[in-house]
Order: structure tokens, then C-alpha cells, then sequence
């Protein structure tokens, strides 16, 4: 649900829509350089969206052998890098060592503290549990039997 509404946020973003862009991208919000615009709207809006189907399918506890295995693999992947990211920036913002970098705004960060760390923390945390979850349903049921 959450990377849904974060694609969506994404997609608005990249159509042209400005609403919070400015206090998340500071100066690339106006610049909006093509790059940013397909990598960093765009491209993370087909992330979050990767996401959720990632999400979806570790929630299924049907998946067995590669699919399992795989779809495991990935939501650690995806839990490692959203709490690295979520609490590698909340620890440089919080310890002032972004101080050198003056492209940094008080609102972005403020902004960046409040609301978008603690999302990313919280999604990693999902990810992690849920794949918990997908490993313990994986592990607790017996194969499926053939039918003969």
C-alpha cells in the first residue's frame, strides 16, 4: 500500500505536479533536469510499483522452490536497502555532517527527518517482516503432492 501511494506521489511528479517536490528535491524541483525526471520520478515511481508486487508476492504463502527462494532473497535486498537509506540519512542529517553541503535546506531537512526517513525505516521493517513471514509459511507447510 505504501509504495503504491509513493509511485502515485512519484508519477504526479513527474506529469509536472509540484505539491512537496520542492521540500524533497530542493533545487531540482524547478531545475527538473531530464534525468531527473526519468530516473529520479519516473524511475522511482516503477520501483515502488516493483515494490508493491514484491510485497504482494512475498504475502502469498504459495510460492515454493526458485519463486520462494527468489522473492525471499529480493524482500531482504529491499529491507536492507530502505533501512540503510532510511537510517544512513537520518544519522548524517541528525549528526550535522551534511553541514559542508549547503544545497541541503533547513525545510528538506526537517522535512527529510519527519516524514521521508521514518517511511523508509518503516518499509524496511515491513519487508523484513514479511519476508520472515513468507521464509516461516515457506518452511512450516509440507510440498504440494502430485496428482496422479
Amino acid at each position: 500500500m505504501w509504495a503504491a501511494a509513493f509511485a502515485g506521489l512519484h508519477f504526479y511528479w513527474a506529469v509536472g505536479g509540484d505539491v512537496g517536490l520542492s521540500v524533497s528535491a530542493g533545487p531540482l524541483a524547478t531545475e527538473r533536469p531530464l534525468w531527473f525526471v526519468v530516473a529520479g520520478l519516473w524511475g522511482v515511481g516503477a520501483l515502488c510499483l516493483l515494490g508493491a508486487l514484491l510485497a504482494w508476492l512475498l504475502a502469498r504463502s504459495r510460492l515454493r522452490g526458485v519463486p520462494a527462494l527468489l522473492a525471499r532473497w529480493l524482500g531482504w535486498g529491499v529491507s536492507t536497502l530502505l533501512l540503510a537509506r532510511g537510517i544512513g540519512i537520518e544519522m548524517l542529517l541528525l549528526t550535522n555532517t551534511t553541514h559542508l553541503d549547503t544545497s541541503v535546506s533547513v525545510g528538506q531537512r526537517t522535512w527529510t527527518l519527519a516524514l521521508w526517513n521514518p517511511w523508509f525505516i518503516a518499509g524496511g521493517v515491513a519487508f523484513g517482516l514479511a519476508t520472515l513471514r513468507a521464509r516461516r509459511h515457506t518452511d512450516a507447510e509440507p510440498p504440494p503432492t502430485s496428482r496422479r
